[in-house]
Protein backbone atom coordinates (compact mmCIF):
# COMPACT_ATOMS: atom_id res chain seq x y z
CA UNK A 1 0.00 0.00 0.00
CA UNK A 2 1.35 3.25 -0.50
CA UNK A 3 1.99 5.87 2.35
CA UNK A 4 0.59 9.14 1.80
CA UNK A 5 3.25 10.96 1.06
CA UNK A 6 3.41 8.71 -1.90
CA UNK A 7 -0.02 9.39 -2.68
CA UNK A 8 0.79 13.09 -2.42
CA UNK A 9 4.05 13.41 -4.02
CA UNK A 10 3.82 10.24 -7.02
CA UNK A 11 3.19 10.52 -10.32
CA UNK A 12 0.51 8.88 -12.29
CA UNK A 13 1.33 8.58 -15.81
CA UNK A 14 -1.70 7.19 -16.70
CA UNK A 15 -3.81 9.96 -15.22
CA UNK A 16 -1.43 12.54 -16.57
CA UNK A 17 -2.18 11.14 -19.92
CA UNK A 18 -5.60 11.33 -19.65
CA UNK A 19 -5.72 14.67 -18.09
CA UNK A 20 -3.78 16.35 -20.79
CA UNK A 21 -5.93 18.37 -23.61
CA UNK A 22 -5.54 19.86 -26.59
CA UNK A 23 -1.71 19.97 -28.47
CA UNK A 24 -0.35 17.80 -25.75
CA UNK A 25 -3.33 15.22 -25.62
CA UNK A 26 -2.48 14.91 -29.59
CA UNK A 27 0.99 14.19 -29.33
CA UNK A 28 0.78 11.68 -26.55
CA UNK A 29 -2.33 9.90 -28.84
CA UNK A 30 0.57 9.90 -31.84
CA UNK A 31 3.64 8.31 -29.51
CA UNK A 32 1.55 5.85 -28.39
CA UNK A 33 0.26 4.50 -32.27
CA UNK A 34 3.77 4.83 -33.07
CA UNK A 35 4.99 3.12 -30.33
CA UNK A 36 2.51 0.18 -30.53
CA UNK A 37 2.97 0.26 -34.01
CA UNK A 38 7.10 -0.21 -33.12
CA UNK A 39 5.80 -2.77 -31.19
CA UNK A 40 3.88 -5.16 -33.55
CA UNK A 41 6.78 -4.41 -36.47
CA UNK A 42 9.43 -5.89 -33.41
CA UNK A 43 7.04 -9.10 -32.91
CA UNK A 44 6.60 -9.66 -36.57
CA UNK A 45 9.70 -9.22 -38.27
CA UNK A 46 11.70 -10.94 -35.23
CA UNK A 47 9.50 -13.75 -35.78
CA UNK A 48 9.82 -13.83 -39.53
CA UNK A 49 13.57 -13.01 -39.42
CA UNK A 50 13.80 -16.64 -37.01
CA UNK A 51 11.42 -18.40 -39.60
CA UNK A 52 14.12 -17.14 -42.39
CA UNK A 53 17.42 -18.40 -40.43
CA UNK A 54 15.41 -22.13 -39.52
CA UNK A 55 14.10 -22.13 -43.32
CA UNK A 56 17.63 -20.82 -44.76
CA UNK A 57 20.14 -23.20 -42.91
CA UNK A 58 17.48 -26.06 -44.20
CA UNK A 59 17.72 -25.38 -47.58
CA UNK A 60 21.11 -25.04 -47.84
CA UNK A 61 22.41 -28.56 -45.98
CA UNK A 62 19.84 -29.86 -48.58
CA UNK A 63 21.40 -27.73 -51.44
CA UNK A 64 24.71 -29.19 -50.54
CA UNK A 65 23.48 -32.67 -49.68
CA UNK A 66 21.34 -33.05 -53.25
CA UNK A 67 22.85 -34.84 -56.25
CA UNK A 68 21.10 -32.65 -59.09
CA UNK A 69 19.20 -29.32 -59.35
CA UNK A 70 16.06 -30.99 -59.98
CA UNK A 71 15.96 -32.39 -55.96
CA UNK A 72 17.16 -28.87 -55.05
CA UNK A 73 14.05 -27.12 -56.68
CA UNK A 74 11.91 -29.63 -54.73
CA UNK A 75 13.43 -28.77 -51.61
CA UNK A 76 12.96 -25.06 -52.50
CA UNK A 77 8.92 -25.35 -52.75
CA UNK A 78 9.04 -26.61 -49.07
CA UNK A 79 10.97 -23.36 -47.87
CA UNK A 80 9.28 -20.56 -48.90
CA UNK A 81 9.99 -18.00 -47.04
CA UNK A 82 13.70 -18.84 -47.22
CA UNK A 83 15.64 -15.55 -49.66
CA UNK A 84 17.99 -18.17 -50.17
CA UNK A 85 15.47 -20.98 -52.00
CA UNK A 86 13.98 -17.96 -53.60
CA UNK A 87 17.76 -16.81 -55.21
CA UNK A 88 17.89 -20.29 -56.24
CA UNK A 89 14.97 -20.75 -58.32
CA UNK A 90 15.03 -16.92 -60.31
CA UNK A 91 18.93 -18.67 -61.62
CA UNK A 92 17.55 -22.13 -61.75
CA UNK A 93 14.67 -20.91 -64.43
CA UNK A 94 17.22 -18.72 -66.36
CA UNK A 95 19.28 -21.75 -66.46
CA UNK A 96 16.35 -23.74 -68.18
CA UNK A 97 15.88 -20.32 -70.73
CA UNK A 98 19.20 -20.59 -71.56
CA UNK A 99 19.73 -24.43 -71.81
CA UNK A 100 16.39 -24.79 -73.93
CA UNK A 101 13.85 -25.66 -71.24
CA UNK A 102 15.86 -28.28 -69.41
CA UNK A 103 18.67 -27.77 -66.32
CA UNK A 104 19.81 -31.45 -66.05
CA UNK A 105 21.96 -32.71 -68.60
CA UNK A 106 25.11 -30.85 -68.36
CA UNK A 107 26.64 -29.64 -71.46
CA UNK A 108 29.40 -26.76 -72.76
CA UNK A 109 26.76 -23.58 -73.70
CA UNK A 110 29.44 -21.37 -76.37
CA UNK A 111 30.19 -18.29 -75.10
CA UNK A 112 29.30 -16.34 -71.92
CA UNK A 113 26.08 -14.82 -73.01
CA UNK A 114 23.90 -17.90 -71.00
CA UNK A 115 26.56 -17.45 -68.09
CA UNK A 116 25.80 -13.58 -67.58
CA UNK A 117 22.35 -13.89 -67.71
CA UNK A 118 22.27 -16.06 -64.94
CA UNK A 119 25.07 -14.20 -62.89
CA UNK A 120 22.18 -11.00 -63.37
CA UNK A 121 19.19 -12.98 -62.19
CA UNK A 122 21.07 -14.04 -59.31
CA UNK A 123 22.23 -10.58 -58.47
CA UNK A 124 18.20 -9.17 -59.21
CA UNK A 125 16.71 -11.85 -57.35
CA UNK A 126 19.39 -11.28 -54.41
CA UNK A 127 18.44 -7.61 -54.23
CA UNK A 128 14.36 -8.37 -54.30
CA UNK A 129 15.04 -10.66 -51.29
CA UNK A 130 17.13 -7.89 -49.32
CA UNK A 131 13.95 -5.23 -50.43
CA UNK A 132 11.42 -8.05 -48.74
CA UNK A 133 13.64 -8.20 -45.73
CA UNK A 134 13.83 -4.53 -44.98
CA UNK A 135 10.03 -4.06 -45.26
CA UNK A 136 8.81 -2.08 -42.32
CA UNK A 137 12.10 -2.12 -40.82
CA UNK A 138 12.33 1.86 -41.72
CA UNK A 139 9.32 2.60 -39.53
CA UNK A 140 11.33 1.69 -36.57
CA UNK A 141 14.07 3.94 -37.43
CA UNK A 142 11.62 7.14 -38.37
CA UNK A 143 10.09 6.21 -34.65
CA UNK A 144 13.46 6.10 -33.16
CA UNK A 145 14.59 9.35 -35.25
CA UNK A 146 10.89 11.22 -34.68
CA UNK A 147 9.92 10.32 -31.58
CA UNK A 148 12.03 12.05 -29.21
CA UNK A 149 11.34 15.48 -31.49
CA UNK A 150 7.70 14.66 -31.16
CA UNK A 151 7.58 14.24 -27.63
CA UNK A 152 9.94 17.82 -26.98
CA UNK A 153 7.39 19.57 -28.98
CA UNK A 154 4.28 18.31 -26.92
CA UNK A 155 6.52 19.35 -24.09
CA UNK A 156 7.04 22.81 -25.00
CA UNK A 157 3.80 23.44 -26.40
CA UNK A 158 2.15 22.33 -22.66
CA UNK A 159 4.72 24.45 -20.44
CA UNK A 160 3.79 27.35 -22.78
CA UNK A 161 -0.04 26.66 -22.39
CA UNK A 162 0.67 26.18 -18.33
CA UNK A 163 1.84 29.98 -18.06
CA UNK A 164 -1.96 31.07 -19.01
CA UNK A 165 -3.13 29.60 -15.78
CA UNK A 166 -1.04 31.82 -13.75
CA UNK A 167 -3.31 33.49 -11.47
CA UNK A 168 -2.75 35.92 -9.41
CA UNK A 169 -4.98 35.00 -6.25
CA UNK A 170 -3.37 31.33 -6.23
CA UNK A 171 -0.05 29.83 -5.52
CA UNK A 172 2.56 29.68 -8.85
CA UNK A 173 3.26 26.44 -7.88
CA UNK A 174 -0.25 25.14 -7.23
CA UNK A 175 -1.67 26.05 -10.89
CA UNK A 176 1.41 25.35 -13.28
CA UNK A 177 2.99 22.33 -11.73
CA UNK A 178 -0.23 19.67 -12.70
CA UNK A 179 0.27 21.08 -16.58
CA UNK A 180 4.16 21.25 -16.83
CA UNK A 181 4.26 17.28 -15.23
CA UNK A 182 1.63 16.49 -18.33
CA UNK A 183 3.73 18.50 -20.52
CA UNK A 184 6.79 16.32 -19.78
CA UNK A 185 5.27 12.64 -19.98
CA UNK A 186 5.41 13.57 -23.41
CA UNK A 187 9.00 13.72 -23.61
CA UNK A 188 9.14 10.59 -21.42
CA UNK A 189 6.82 8.70 -23.97
CA UNK A 190 8.67 9.83 -26.79
CA UNK A 191 11.89 8.31 -25.29
CA UNK A 192 9.48 5.58 -24.06
CA UNK A 193 8.60 4.82 -27.99
CA UNK A 194 12.07 5.99 -29.50
CA UNK A 195 14.48 3.89 -27.12
CA UNK A 196 13.14 0.01 -28.32
CA UNK A 197 12.43 1.17 -31.97
CA UNK A 198 16.08 2.23 -32.32
CA UNK A 199 17.29 -1.15 -30.25
CA UNK A 200 15.64 -2.81 -32.94
CA UNK A 201 16.16 -1.69 -35.87
CA UNK A 202 20.23 -2.02 -35.40
CA UNK A 203 19.48 -5.55 -34.29
CA UNK A 204 17.02 -6.40 -38.00
CA UNK A 205 19.83 -4.45 -39.70
CA UNK A 206 22.23 -7.06 -38.10
CA UNK A 207 20.15 -9.37 -39.49
CA UNK A 208 19.60 -8.38 -42.80
CA UNK A 209 23.25 -7.76 -43.79
CA UNK A 210 23.56 -11.68 -42.50
CA UNK A 211 20.91 -12.49 -44.76
CA UNK A 212 22.09 -10.48 -47.48
CA UNK A 213 25.87 -12.37 -47.34
CA UNK A 214 24.24 -15.55 -47.03
CA UNK A 215 22.44 -14.81 -50.61
CA UNK A 216 25.61 -13.53 -51.71
CA UNK A 217 27.66 -16.39 -51.07
CA UNK A 218 25.18 -18.67 -52.56
CA UNK A 219 25.21 -17.01 -55.25
CA UNK A 220 29.28 -17.25 -55.74
CA UNK A 221 28.75 -20.93 -54.88
CA UNK A 222 25.92 -21.48 -57.13
CA UNK A 223 27.89 -19.97 -60.29
CA UNK A 224 30.93 -22.08 -59.56
CA UNK A 225 29.29 -25.19 -60.02
CA UNK A 226 27.13 -24.03 -63.10
CA UNK A 227 31.08 -23.21 -64.25
CA UNK A 228 32.18 -25.99 -64.05
CA UNK A 229 29.10 -28.45 -64.94
CA UNK A 230 27.33 -26.79 -67.65
CA UNK A 231 29.48 -23.65 -68.93
CA UNK A 232 32.75 -25.77 -69.60
CA UNK A 233 35.01 -24.11 -72.62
Amino acid sequence: MPTGAESAYGINVFEQVVQSRGMVLAVLVLLIVMSVVSWFVIGFKAYAFRRVRRETQSFIETFWRSDSLDAVWGASEGVPHCPVARVFRAAYAELSRVKGGTATNPATVAGSYGFENIERALRRAGQDETTRLERMVPFLATTGSAAPFIGLFGTVWGIMNAFAYISPDRPILETVTPHIAQALVATAIGLLAAIPAVMAFNWFNSRIRVFHVEMENFSIDFLNILKRHFFRE
